[in-house]
């Protein structure tokens, strides 16, 4: 199961293969998802559980203590922090 925070790979829709952060979980089925580019954290977009791919990754400390505190994330701060996860990844691979 997701929780807040987790990264997730979209597998299916238009904007399949991107990666995005779970912003909120809606009920069993549904979870609210951003990457700041894309979908805006303002406006994240409802997804099918089902239609999502677990990563081994979380957002850093420092995101994580912001979402926790209630402090407002910015879309800048979430592209970044995503795009740095997803760049270590490919380069270990």
């Amino acid at each position: 199961m997701f929780q807040i925070a987790d990264l997730v790979v979209s597998v299916s829709g238009r904007d399949k293969e991107r990666v995005f952060m779970v912003t909120e979980i809606l009920d069993s089925n549904y979870v609210l998802i951003a990457d700041g580019a894309l979908r805006k954290l303002e406006k994240p977009k409802k997804k099918k559980i089902k239609h999502l791919k677990e990563t081994q990754f979380v957002l850093n400390e420092r995101i994580l203590s912001k979402i926790s505190e209630g402090k407002k994330l910015t879309n800048a701060e979430l592209r970044k922090a995503i795009r740095s996860l997803w760049d270590a990844e490919s380069e270990e691979k």
